[in-house]
C-alpha cells in the first residue's frame, strides 16, 4: 500500500494541566485519558501523590480552564503501586484499573474506585501472585457484561503472559486465566494489550514478542463451552511490517483491524498496519513507516480512529525538537498520508508522549510523560 509523508498542519495544542509531582499531585502520566458523559477527563500517573507511588486523577472543565483533582494516591501496600494503564468506567461511574506493582506479592493488582458523597473509595478486586495467574499488568481492562478482561505480560507456566477474566462469584471477585501464551515460533509472548471483542464475542489482541522472528503477533481468542481457542492472525517479521507491539488493535466499521508497532518498518522507527479478513484468513498491510524525523518515531501506544476512518496517535520520539509528535493518518484512494499535528518542544506543551489519544468530537486529548511547568508531564488538548 502506498504511503506518503505529509507536512506539519496548523493544529493548536492547549495545555490543560502541568503535573507538579510531590505529595500534592501526580507525576509522569503514561496512560491515555478517558472521559465521562459530562466531558470530565480521568487518568493515572505512574508516580507522585501522597506516597509517591502514583495517582488516579480527574480533570474537570470550569469555563475555559480545567481543574485537577487527585482521586486516589497509591501507598505501595496491598492497594497497589505504579499504575501504567488507562482506566475504564462502568455505567454507574465506577472506575477500574490495574497497577504494575503492589499487593502482597508486589506484582500488581486490579482495583476499583467508587464515588460516594464527593469522595472515592478504592477496593482491590484481585492481587496477582506472580505465578500462573500472571504478573505486572500494564494494559487497560475491558468490561463485557459483568466481567473484566485483561492481560499480563508475565506469568503462566512458561512466563510468557496470560489473558485473564475477573468475575464476581457470590460477591467475591475471582480470577480465571483463559489463555496462557507459550511463546516460541508458534505463539506470541508478552501481551501489553487491552482486549477488544467483535459482535460474536471473539477477542482480539497483540503480543510484543513471539513468533518465528520474535517480533510479535496479532491473535484472536474464540470462546466455546470447552474454553477459549487461539488463532494467530499475523506473525510480524520484524522488518518491513514492524515489530515490538506495545498496545492492542482497533476495529473500523468494516471489521478491519488497525494497530501500531513500536519499532521495525523501513526506518526501524515503527509502523502503522492494517489486517483485513480475506478468504478465511487475514491479510496484513503496512500503511506507514515512521522515519524518526519530523513525523516522529517509536509510537508506544495504540491508534484511535474517527468516523471517517482517519487514524490518530502519538510518537514519543522525533519531531522538530526530538521530543515526540501527535500525528494523523488519512486514507485517500488507497494511499495513506501522515500529517504531524503537533511536535513537542519540552516546554509547557510537554515532552515524550507515551500514551495514546482520546477523541471527543473534533478535539483530541492526551498526556505527555514529561515537560510542562514543573517537568513532570502535562495533559493537553489539540484542536485541528
Amino acid at each position: 500500500m502506498v504511503w506518503i509523508t505529509g507536512t506539519a498542519q496548523a493544529a493548536t495544542l492547549i495545555p490543560l494541566h502541568s503535573f507538579a509531582g510531590g505529595s500534592g499531585d501526580g507525576s509522569y502520566p503514561v496512560a491515555a485519558l478517558i472521559a465521562d458523559k459530562s466531558g470530565n477527563l480521568y487518568g493515572t500517573t505512574a508516580y507522585g501523590g501522597t506516597y509517591g507511588y502514583g495517582t488516579v486523577f480527574e480533570l474537570q472543565r470550569s469555563g475555559s480552564s480545567w481543574n485537577e483533582i487527585v482521586l486516589y494516591s497509591f501507598a505501595s501496600g496491598n492497594d497497589g503501586d505504579s499504575p501504567r494503564a488507562s482506566l475504564v468506567m462502568d455505567k454507574a461511574g465506577n472506575l477500574y484499573g490495574t497497577t504494575r506493582f503492589g499487593g502482597p506479592a508486589d506484582v500488581g493488582t486490579v482495583f476499583e474506585l467508587s464515588p460516594s458523597g464527593g469522595s472515592w473509595t478504592e477496593t482491590v478486586l484481585y492481587a496477582f501472585t506472580g505465578g500462573n495467574d500472571g504478573w505486572e499488568p500494564q494494559a487497560a481492562l475491558t468490561i463485557k457484561g459483568n466481567t473484566l478482561y485483561g492481560t499480563t505480560p508475565g506469568g503462566g507456566p512458561s512466563g510468557n503472559g496470560v489473558v485473564f477474566e475477573l468475575k464476581q462469584v457470590k460477591g467475591v471477585w475471582q480470577e480465571q486465566v483463559i489463555y496462557t501464551f507459550a511463546g516460541g515460533n508458534n505463539d506470541g509472548a508478552y501481551p501489553y494489550c487491552q482486549p477488544i471483542f467483535d459482535k460474536k464475542g471473539n477477542m482480539y489482541g497483540t503480543t510484543g514478542s513471539g513468533g518465528p522472528n520474535m517480533a510479535g503477533t496479532v491473535f484472536e481468542l474464540m470462546p466455546s463451552k470447552k474454553g477459549w481457542t487461539e488463532q494467530i492472525l499475523h506473525f510480524f517479521n520484524g522488518n518491513t511490517d514492524g515489530s515490538n507491539l506495545n498496545a492492542g488493535v482497533i476495529f473500523d466499521k468494516s471489521g478491519n483491524l488497525y494497530g501500531l508497532t513500536m519499532s521495525g518498518g523501513t526506518y526501524s522507527s515503527g509502523t502503522a498496519f492494517e489486517l483485513t479478513p480475506s478468504q478465511g484468513g487475514w491479510s496484513e498491510q503496512e500503511l506507514y513507516s515512521f522515519t524518526g524525523g519530523q513525523d516522529g518515531g517509536f509510537p508506544s501506544d495504540g491508534a484511535i480512529i474517527d468516523s471517517k476512518g482517519n487514524l490518530y496517535g502519538t510518537a514519543f520520539n522525533g519531531g522538530t525538537y526530538g521530543w515526540g509528535t501527535v500525528f494523523e493518518l488519512t486514507n485517500s484512494g488507497g494511499s495513506w498520508t501522515e500529517t504531524t499535528l503537533h511536535t513537542f518542544t519540552d516546554g509547557n506543551d510537554g515532552a515524550f508522549p507515551l500514551a495514546g489519544l482520546l477523541l471527543r468530537g473534533t478535539k483530541l486529548f492526551g498526556v505527555a510523560d514529561q515537560g510542562g511547568t514543573y517537568g513532570y508531564g502535562t495533559a493537553f488538548e489539540i484542536v485541528k
